[in-house]
């Protein structure tokens, strides 16, 4: 298994903005596609305005195949579209679990 972690950078005070944008909307559409939802997080302490959440695959090639079926929905497409202008940096990270790691 590898976890994605993927933390975006959002206009100071929009945090609020982006869940109530992304619930149900995008949440609905990339737990369809993506599964694997491990947990969505937003920070309080250290950088500020930053959403973190973590997808679960199998491998690289599942995580590479699910990201483009998601890219290509047109359920998604009209989600980026029309969703407001505050992310502003992506960043993306891909964990693999130690061998004493609860999840595996």
């Amino acid at each position: 298994m590898i976890v994605e972690e993927r933390c975006y950078t959002l206009k100071p005070g929009t945090v609020q903005l982006y869940y109530r944008d992304y619930d149900p909307r995008g949440l609905k559409i990339q737990t369809r596609i993506l599964g694997g939802l491990i947990g969505y997080f937003h920070t309080e302490i250290g950088e500020l305005n930053q959403v973190v959440h973590l997808w679960g695959y199998e491998s690289l090639a599942e995580r590479e195949r699910r990201r483009a079926l998601l890219a290509a929905d047109p359920e998604w497409q009209d989600y980026l579209k029309n969703s407001p202008d505050i992310i502003v940096k992506m960043e993306s990270r891909i964990l693999v679990p130690a061998p004493f790691s609860p999840i595996k």
